[in-house]
């Protein structure tokens, strides 16, 4: 039998013509959602980078102006222009709200949590960078909210940047305005943190 089909050409076994074509469809359907994320895992790294170091900055600061310049005498930085003197905040960024406390250290951690959820739709750098400074302050902040006294959830804020008729507020608070600033920007443009540009 094996030598009639050798002699006709007729096929011993093997897969029908498009068999296997399936696999083909799958193996690239992976690849291009392996390629696709990558961007966004790019992403997600960049606002985690940049909220570390937003982070460490504030306290690494925080701890020096703590050590050296607390129950000091305000520090010229540029004549009286700029000072950095230690203050003990309660209240949101430049020492509004200091009687809701516990309130502003939940909207802390709502923030970090709305963030969170923004980053896994996460496909834009700008975004990226934006969502870091916001997350960095937020982080900074609320460090100090449950790890300083009077106690947690009611931690005082260490504040140190005095600039001439102005609040006083802290690295971490810098951080937050600019990712605010860049976000309006970001959102004038059109732009989403999924990449895509709308119009209004």
């Amino acid at each position: 039998m094996a030598e009639a089909e050798r002699i006709t050409g007729t096929p011993e076994s093997g897969p029908e013509p498009g068999q296997g074509d399936g696999g083909e469809v799958e193996r690239g359907a992976a690849e291009a959602g392996a390629t696709a994320t990558q961007p966004k895992r790019r992403r997600i790294t960049a606002l985690l980078v940049v909220a570390l170091i937003v982070y460490l900055l504030d306290l690494g600061s925080k701890l020096l102006v703590v050590a050296k310049l607390e129950h000091h005498a305000p520090v010229q930085v540029i004549g009286t222009l700029l000072q950095f003197e230690v203050i003990r905040n309660r209240g949101a960024a430049f020492s509004m709200g200091e009687a809701l406390t516990i309130f502003l250290t939940l909207i802390a951690v709502a923030v970090i949590v709305v963030i969170f959820r923004v980053a896994r739709k996460l496909y834009s750098l700008p975004w990226a960078i934006a969502l870091g400074l916001l997350l960095g302050g937020a982080f900074g902040n609320l460090t100090d909210r449950l790890f300083r006294s009077p106690g947690v959830f009611q931690g005082a804020v260490v504040d140190f940047i005095a600039p001439a008729h102005f609040a006083v507020f802290n690295l971490a608070d810098s951080g937050i305005v600019c990712g605010g600033i860049l976000i309006v920007l970001l959102s004038f443009r059109g732009l989403d943190p999924d990449g895509t540009l709308h119009k209004d």
